[in-house]
């Protein structure tokens, strides 16, 4: 969503200053997960609880609908992948410290959900999908 907003000409500081923002990452993520059928496998990148860490970091309370997709919307696996060095871009601005108490405030957020973690340890790309794979 970052990226379509940039090539649509705005900059970071907008997209994220938006009060809408979060609610409208919050609400297309509800839409992708609603989608799937449920006798398929699908990872995703983020969950509504990821979202629920979000809101936390920027001091938005959580709503109805945030209460209410986080009640509806439940995985079956949680994988949390160790953090990797990062270097910041565009749409990536945090620190590293930044980029930790977010991961802690994700943890946190599946963890209050009653969700067991999968921790997924920093690996090559193929060993870490097959570490995944082995743990579904």
């Amino acid at each position: 969503m970052i990226e379509e907003k940039l090539a649509a000409g705005l900059t970071l500081q907008q997209i994220v200053s938006d009060p809408d923002w979060m609610p409208s990452v919050a609400r297309r993520k509800y839409a992708m997960e609603k989608a799937v059928p449920v006798t398929q496998t699908y990872f995703f990148d983020r969950g509504i609880p990821d979202s629920v860490a979000y809101y936390q970091l920027v001091r938005i309370p959580l709503d109805d609908m945030m209460r209410a997709y986080m009640h509806e919307v439940r995985y079956r696996k949680v994988f949390l992948l160790d953090l990797i060095d990062f270097r910041t871009d565009e749409a990536r601005h945090e620190t590293p410290e930044q980029a930790m108490l977010l991961h802690g405030m994700i943890r946190e957020a599946y963890v209050d959900q009653g969700y067991e973690i999968i921790e997924v340890p920093v690996l090559p790309v193929a060993e870490r999908a097959d570490y995944i794979l082995a743990r579904l």
